[in-house]
């Protein structure tokens, strides 16, 4: 009899310290978060101890500068890292890419002297972040938000409620974009918003179908006075903040949903190997063989996709285009690769004893985060055929 199973990923870096690295992140994969991750997601445990441990590793900070404690990896190393965490657990893979998403906006649009007093902490520090650009009435049309910020002297104060922010009522900051001029995305500038802020309360988390272990929540903003000094950017510039950093997030989407579309081929080849009928394994037969090798091309395809966009962004080309291509296709291909891992395990699969029911419950989420995938087939079709005609 022919042995079958998962083989690991081979992974082209291009380092011998990214090569490192990974191997630091699969040996911590295995001992730390994987072995408790499905008990863990089932009893909705929020792992803050794991990302306190990351952040000593300096996995929270890969993407930035060494000057303010970062580990200055290109975006092509920092996502096959997030693609390996969000395997294992997909509420550790994206709730580092949310935090790396939040730190963005300091770190490329601060001052010298903003990032010199906030961003080691951030990075390094054990602090973790959250992201607040959604509102319960602005969602895909993110340029109509209403959280107003009323500026008094060196002062901002707060009023408002946002909504489907990860980490909400658990972050130790918030990167929040709120209102201060007219209507539309010329009036809204950036804060950063400490998470003991008085007058910022968050919701009862949203009961959902997947991701229990990560909050989602709503945050109350009811007179939260901020200073100056924690404004981003120039006044009005926070929406063009707010897309750079959802250009740089959507890939970290893209490589979360590989990596959960990963997890689930090895999962399906494991248990298609070692089940018997009619006298031999059933990954013989040759309908499933094509459904393995149908999932397998779409997670080499996606994982592809999203390393040329992290490429080009390291190379300091343009990559909204390619960012959105990469967040769309991977997230679709994790949606249908999860949900051919059930119906590999046929019965099984549909059970809480193995982990396909989970990694298929959880892969529907990635393609309505960061911009639903309607959204990104607005963005390709703009890049390519210009505004759509008013």
């Amino acid at each position: 009899m022919t042995q079958y199973g998962p083989r690991p990923v081979d992974r082209r870096l291009p380092t011998e310290e990214a090569r490192d690295l990974l191997t630091l992140v699969r040996d911590l994969v295995e001992r730390e978060i994987a072995p408790v991750a499905a008990e863990q997601e089932e009893a909705g445990r929020f792992p803050r101890q794991t990302f306190a441990l990351l952040s000593e590793s300096g996995l929270l900070s890969l993407p930035y500068s060494q000057e303010f404690g970062g580990g200055e990896q290109p975006y092509e190393v920092y996502l096959q890292v997030l693609e390996e965490l969000a395997a294992a657990r997909l509420t550790v893979g994206l709730g580092v890419s949310v935090h790396t998403l939040a730190c963005h906006a300091l770190a490329a649009f601060g001052t010298k002297e903003q990032r010199a007093t906030h961003l080691p902490a951030m990075l390094g520090g054990g602090l973790l972040g959250a992201y607040c650009l959604s509102e319960p009435a602005s969602g895909s049309d993110a340029a109509s938000l209403t959280t107003r910020a009323v500026r008094d002297g060196d002062t901002w104060t707060l009023d408002g409620t946002k909504a489907w922010i990860t980490h909400g009522g658990v972050a130790d900051f918030y990167t929040v974009l709120a209102r201060t001029g007219d209507q539309g995305a010329h009036g809204i500038t950036a804060f950063l918003v400490p998470g003991d802020a008085e007058g910022l309360t968050a919701a009862a988390p949203e009961r959902k179908m997947g991701m229990k272990g990560s909050p989602t929540a709503q945050l109350h903003f009811d007179g939260v006075r901020i200073p100056d000094a924690r404004r981003i950017g120039d006044e009005g510039q926070g929406f063009a903040i707010a897309l750079s950093a959802l250009d740089s997030g959507r890939l970290g989407i893209a490589a979360c949903a590989i990596g959960i579309a990963q997890a689930a081929l090895d999962e399906a080849l494991a248990y298609t190997a070692s089940r018997q009928q009619f006298g031999r394994p059933i990954v013989d037969f040759q309908g499933l063989r094509f459904m393995i090798a149908d999932m397998a091309t779409q997670i080499e395809a996606g994982r592809s996709l999203y390393l040329s966009a992290a490429r080009r962004k390291d190379a300091g080309l343009p990559f909204a285009k390619e960012a959105a291509m990469a967040k769309l296709f991977c997230t679709d291909a994790a949606m249908r690769v999860t949900t051919d891992a059930v119906q590999l395990l046929g019965g099984y699969g549909y059970t809480l004893d193995f982990p396909a029911e989970r990694y298929m419950r959880e892969a529907k989420v990635l393609q309505i985060v960061e911009g639903t995938n309607q959204i990104q087939r607005m963005v390709v079709a703009r890049h390519l055929a210009g505004p759509e005609s008013r």
